[in-house]
């Protein structure tokens, strides 16, 4: 079978599953509303939870970036990428989660991919939950270390796992909010049984930084825990992009001198200049995410009854002239 014989097969069965996908262009996007082909639908599908990525303030100050830096990173950290301003917002995040180091990523996707990889070796063990996002399971499965899944938010079954021999160290992988079906891990539970077992914990919490906890802090802060990786991104509560994975100065070290880290551009250069980072911290964190407390709390109330929701943003639709 050709490449191209290959390439029409898994289409064909696509097509058959009524399982292929397409993408949908839209004019207007990611705050409350969305615009294609001429039409105007109430937006309950983008990430930007809190609306930040519409606020003046913020887009201001991305500007004001854009203008001194580029748009362009111009170079990995190791060469020519990382400026003062990475630093500033590095150590901003720091402070701000309670870790001793941050490192930026320019995603997610990205962040997971390359500790997880850089991390791991051939005696080593990975446990994940079975639902954690494909960033983590694509990781896991690709990296040399053996991969074994537990069952969603399964304490016991994890510390079965955790209890079979491994020559080498273990990794626990989990969600602080899980994307698909929106429910928490029960993280101060994983974190004792991954300590019973010498382990250490990785927690990509996408989902919940900048919504749950205080000022927005997230899911381990919110639940007490201070996991030894703690994955963060910016496309969600902050409403911009990009990610950070928070750990301590030795981790950084390590991770800094590994390929996966080590040639990976980093976040975008309109999101680096020291003044977004000031303003971030002094407006979005301290101004914008203590008002978002209002924003947090709406969500918790009004997400689950849909109806009740969709009349909310209705009667308090900007107008429009579509």
């Amino acid at each position: 079978m050709s490449w191209q014989e290959k390439i029409n097969a898994a289409l064909d069965a696509r097509r058959a599953a009524d399982a292929l996908r397409r993408r949908y262009p839209v004019a207007q996007g990611a705050g409350r509303w969305l615009v294609a082909d001429d039409r105007q639908y109430l937006n309950f599908s983008c990430n930007d939870y809190l609306g930040l990525s519409h606020h003046p303030d913020i887009i201001r100050a991305w500007k004001q970036g854009a203008e001194q830096f580029g748009v362009g990173s111009g170079g990995s950290g190791h060469v020519s990428g990382y400026s003062v301003a990475h630093q500033a917002l590095e150590e901003e995040l720091a402070e701000w989660l309670g870790y001793s180091r941050a490192l930026l990523f320019i995603s997610g996707f990205a962040a997971n991919q390359a500790v997880i990889t850089a991390m791991t070796a051939k005696e080593d063990r990975i446990v994940a939950d079975r639902l954690s996002h494909a960033s983590l399971l694509e990781a896991a499965s690709l990296s040399p270390a053996q991969l074994r899944r537990f069952t969603h938010n399964d304490v016991a079954h994890l510390a079965r796992l955790l209890a079979s021999p491994c020559p080498g160290q273990q990794l626990v992988v989990t969600e602080g909010v899980f994307s698909m079906d929106g429910d928490s891990a029960p993280l101060a539970e994983i974190q004792q049984v991954t300590q019973q077992h010498n382990g250490w914990l990785m927690v990509d919490d996408a989902h919940g930084t900048g919504v749950i906890g205080e000022q927005g802090r997230g899911s381990c802060w919110l639940q007490k825990v201070n996991p030894e990786l703690l994955v963060v991104t910016f496309g969600k509560g902050f409403g911009v992009s990009g990610a950070a994975v928070l750990c301590s100065d030795a981790v950084a070290d390590y991770l800094l001198h590994l390929p996966a880290i080590l040639f990976t551009a980093p976040v975008c250069r309109p999101l680096r200049r020291r003044h977004y980072v000031r303003r971030w911290r002094s407006f979005a964190v301290m101004r914008v995410m203590h008002g978002a407390k209002n924003w947090r709390h709406s969500l918790r109330v009004f997400v689950p009854e849909y109806r009740i929701c969709r009349l909310r943003l209705l009667i308090h639709a900007a107008p429009s002239s579509h």
